[in-house]
């Protein structure tokens, strides 16, 4: 990225100055200094305030223009009245990077936002790189670099390690270094970016993806202010290997409101942003616990291809809780080969080997039963994950090292393999099966959420990287919504096809085109101002003669005078009545944020009741397509589930795929596309939109309607 050099010098400057630097180390201007002088920071600190000579043992400097040196990051602890002289200050300086804790900007209203753009204009302007404002700062563990005055640094200073934070709240980013520095994770570098005015989580992350020393990224954000570098930075950390574990707040009104309020940001919709940032490889999480959890498991570096788990325990109960919480999370736990099955009934005739393979307490007398289950589970089940539970023996000092005599081999004979225990007891001797390369967790409920992610996270990377996004034309839109028949037409443009049908503006030609379409007929009112058709009467079904199309026909428009009476009537659809298949629902929605996204689920109550539809960004393959329709909680019925025989899933994916090149293409007026019922039909014979909706903004409007 072309900004890179800046923001190396945000991250891991050589000398930094402090504007409004103070010697109370409890003070914003002076936690910092305080801090780094702790850590050991080989870098330059340069503390500047005209009212002191020195701070904190370090020479002051009485303003920006006299410091010695021109510093590659400055801190900024200034009123917000004199941030935009400082920032004048230090671009005549050559300083090219700076921090601002100040607050009183686009957090505060409409004023703060006028001058919080004016200040990031002209720090453009000096070539000059802002991380805030607002902002709690950085830091760096590797070099001691403390550009923060976070006061979790009071209780213990952050592990070296292998994981990144980026998060846009600087207390809740800090309090995900302190989680991961009392879980004992290493936790490297945090950046917080605050108001955004400049630099933004995304590129936070993107940061983290090319850097050499991180491996694993934790990310907060309560608001997307760049979609598309966003979506950038998560596919370039799923090219680098790098899982992004990604929690998201303002999901509920109240959280809504809360985001908006404190990131001066629009939260868009949560299900949406669930949906497109998983496509884009995050890990979508809802609390800070799973986070270290699947942090802790992904910084080992193993991401096995199988997404399998295998259960070696010496409790029953825990086999149980362990194999109900798989399956919710959705983590295999196939049986055992038969012949495994009972080679491990010769050595334990009283064991259950199947999985969970139950060794029983005898493992505790015999250890060497663990190695024989775990091995078999390992060789013979070929599980990606080895879970043991083993509780309060394995923290046993006088048990750790029969237990890791037993284990160490086969750490070391499936190196791509995970192995965890479930374990309780000291810390000190839990840490020696850390060091060994097996995991440890407290809980077997915590321990399969995290495996489960790492594993999906493995597998996801065998299947290989995103498919190609398929050419996206431009579409030629009318200068207003169009009525149904018209929404067909654009749509059959692209391949979407409908069932057979004619436009009509008097009985006679009602009936002449039912005798041509054959019986039994649709007959619809046609409005583009009319959208719930069925709700006003306007929609009459199963029409078996040409007395009974007169009839519909007459009853239709008076439906439409009567209960629509200021809409616009542009005549009356005629249809085949299509049957034998599955009613189906796909459509488009502008998302705020991320543009163009799809929608599809089953027609009817199985929507209304259930809320069971899979969401993807436009455009996308007929490959991801299918993929989505199966994704579905409802896909047996689609699949042929009791008998009934499978839909046209391949019929299905290519009219959703071209929905949504259709809508990619569409621009920015597109506010929607609404496809309900769609029509499987049985497998070889097609689908077909049965009605259509487009909602376009007309011509000449702004994007918010104006």
């Amino acid at each position: 990225m072309t900004s890179a050099p800046n923001i190396d010098r945000l991250i891991s400057p050589r000398s930094v100055a402090v504007i409004g630097a103070s010697e109370d180390v409890t003070r914003i201007g002076g936690r910092p200094i305080a801090a780094m002088l702790r850590a050991g920071y080989a870098g330059h600190i340069m503390p500047v305030n005209p009212r002191r000579e020195s701070v904190q043992g370090l020479p002051c400097y009485a303003s920006v223009n006299d410091l010695p040196e021109t510093p590659d990051a400055a801190l900024i602890a200034v009123p917000a009245k004199l941030v935009p002289e400082t920032i004048d200050a230090l671009g005549r300086k050559g300083c090219r990077a700076a921090t601002l804790f100040s607050a009183g900007f686009a957090e505060t209203g409409n004023e703060g936002e006028a001058a919080q753009r004016d200040l990031a204009a002209k720090a453009r302007g000096l070539g000059m790189r802002l991380l805030g404002p607002n902002t709690l700062g950085v830091y760096n563990v590797d070099i001691g670099y403390f550009g923060t005055f976070s006061s979790s640094l009071d209780t213990g200073h952050p592990l070296p390690g292998n994981i990144g934070i980026a998060s846009q709240s600087g207390a809740f980013g800090a309090h995900l270094g302190a989680l991961a520095r009392d879980r004992g994770l290493g936790c490297s570098v945090l950046i917080t970016t605050g108001n955004e005015a400049d630099i933004n989580v995304a590129e936070a992350i993107r940061w983290m993806a090319d850097s050499q020393s991180i491996d694993v990224i934790c990310t907060y954000m309560e608001a997307v202010n760049d979609a598309k570098a966003l979506l950038a930075a998560l596919d370039a950390a799923r090219a680098a290997g790098k899982p992004v574990l990604a929690l998201k707040s303002g999901r509920s009104a109240v959280g809504a409101r809360a985001a908006a309020s404190h990131t001066a940001s629009l939260t868009g919709d949560a299900v949406v942003a669930d949906a497109v940032l998983s496509d884009h490889g995050a890990i979508i999480l809802r609390d800070p616990e799973t986070m270290m959890d699947i942090a802790y498991a992904a910084s080992k570096g193993i991401f096995p291809s199988r997404h399998s788990l295998g259960v070696i325990t010496v409790s029953g109960g825990a086999g149980i809780v362990a194999s109900d919480e798989a399956e919710r999370t959705g983590l295999p736990m196939p049986a055992m080969p038969d012949e495994a099955q009972a080679r491990l009934k010769n050595v334990l005739p009283y064991a259950s080997p199947v999985n969970p393979l139950d060794c029983t307490a005898q493992a505790l007398n015999d250890p060497s039963l663990l190695e024989q289950f775990t091995r078999a589970a390992l060789e013979d089940g070929g599980y990606g994950a080895v879970l043991c539970f083993l509780t309060y023996v394995a923290g046993s000092a006088a048990m750790a090292d029969t237990i890791l005599k037993a284990v160490k081999p086969l750490r070391a004979a499936y190196p791509d393999r995970i192995i965890a225990f479930c374990a309780l007891g000291p810390s000190e001797v839990l840490r020696r099966y850390d060091d060994a390369g097996i995991l440890i967790f407290s809980d077997p409920c915590r321990a399969v959420r995290a495996l489960d992610a790492v594993l999906r996270i493995g597998s996801d990377d065998a299947q290989g990287g995103r498919p190609a996004l398929p050419d996206i034309a431009s579409v030629d839109l009318p200068a207003e919504s169009p009525d149904e028949a018209e929404a067909k037409a654009i749509l059959a443009s692209v391949g979407i096809e409908a069932a057979p049908e004619r436009t009509v503006n008097d009985a006679d030609e009602a009936v002449t085109a039912a005798d041509g379409l054959g019986y039994p007929v649709v007959l619809k009112i046609l409005s583009p101002d009319i959208l719930h058709k069925s709700d006003i009467g306007a929609v009459k079904l199963n029409i078996q003669s040409a007395d009974e199309v007169r009839t519909a026909y007459a009853e239709i428009l008076d439906a439409a005078a009567t209960r629509a009476p200021g809409a616009t009537v542009t005549g009356v659809l005629v249809a085949r009545q299509l049957s034998g298949g599955v009613e189906c629902l796909m459509g488009i929605n502008r998302d705020p944020t991320f543009g163009p996204v799809a929608v599809f689920g089953l027609g009817g109550i199985f929507v209304e009741l259930l809320n069971d539809v899979a969401l993807r960004a436009c455009p996308f393959d007929p490959e991801t397509a299918k993929e989505m329709i199966l994704s579905i909680r409802a896909a047996a019925i689609l699949q042929g589930a009791r008998g009934a025989a499978p839909v046209d899933i391949g019929a299905l994916a290519q009219m959703l795929s071209r929905l949504s090149v259709f809508a990619a293409g569409a621009g920015e007026r597109l506010v929607s596309v609404d496809l309900n019922p769609v029509l499987a039909m049985p497998d070889g014979q097609g689908a077909f939109a049965l009605d259509a909706v487009i909602e376009l903004q007309r011509e000449g409007m702004g994007s918010d309607g104006d």
